[in-house]
């Protein structure tokens, strides 16, 4: 999997203060998310659940209709749970 993106909640008032601690904007989700090469504590007052991050990429767009498909996977707590994203069926 490609570098994934930490997508964050924040409100329309507060993003000024995301983008200036280096936020991005994902248009295809409409989402602000954290770059890789940003320490992700900086962004905690806007994660999800405090400490569980929802990780999301978007999926290649299709051939026919040119639109982008993002599918969430959530981080769970439990170290040997493994969140199924849709992209394989789960028993391979």
């Amino acid at each position: 999997m490609a570098s994934a993106k930490i997508y964050l909640t924040v409100p329309y008032a507060q993003k000024d203060a995301a983008k200036a601690l280096g936020a991005r904007w994902d248009a295809a989700v409409k989402k602000w998310y954290v770059p890789a090469d940003k320490e992700l504590a900086l962004f905690a007052q806007w994660q999800v659940d405090a400490g569980v991050p929802v990780a999301a990429t978007p999926a290649k767009a299709k051939a026919s209709g040119g639109t982008t498909r993002a599918s969430t996977v959530t981080v769970a707590a439990a170290g040997d749970f493994v969140a199924y994203n849709g992209d394989a069926p789960p028993w391979e």
